[in-house]
């Protein structure tokens, strides 16, 4: 199962339980050709991103705005900041401008470990790879200022421990 799927089942269980209402966003495409073989089966031949996306997730957890995105890496000893671009950090500096719980969920394939790191962090990397240093965040780092979630039956990733950590 991916990160994304695990996710989404953990967040249908925070909402069902009421704890949280975290959605997936969609991702915003423009559809240009669609083919009607059947009346009841439309499908989209031709289709492309009508802007840039934002984040994977948003939602509000004890009264709090959480925006966050999902991310993998097979990279043992770092996560390349490649894996965002600048108009996600955008969009999460302007929800933590606002007072928005901001973060990434990162998981090391390898060492088969996921952890919430907070935006704030990420700002830090991001803004020293712009400047022209490294271009990832060591395991190590991630290791001592993110928050390690441990899997579980229910939720599957029960990140929500985490962002207490975060408010607390």
């Amino acid at each position: 199962m991916s990160l994304e799927e695990a996710l989404n089942e953990s967040n249908v269980y925070y909402e069902t339980q009421g704890l949280a209402v975290v959605h997936k966003k969609p991702t915003p495409i423009r559809i240009v050709k669609v083919d009607y073989p059947k009346r009841s089966a439309a499908v989209i031949k031709e289709a492309y991103f009508s802007t840039a996306s934002t984040t994977d997730y948003n939602g509000v957890y004890r009264g709090h705005y959480l925006d966050f995105d999902a991310k993998e890496t097979r990279n043992k000893t770092a996560f390349p900041l490649k894996n965002f671009h600048q108009h996600q950090i955008d969009h999460l500096r302007a929800c933590t401008a606002q007072g928005g719980i901001c973060f990434a969920i990162i998981k090391f394939v390898a060492h088969d470990e996921i952890y919430l790191y907070p935006a704030q962090e990420l700002f830090t990397f991001w803004d020293a790879q712009v400047a022209g240093g490294r271009k990832s965040i060591p395991y190590d780092e991630i290791q001592d200022h993110g928050v390690l979630i441990t899997p579980q039956i229910q939720p599957l990733i029960p990140y929500l421990k985490a962002v207490d950590q975060l408010l607390n």
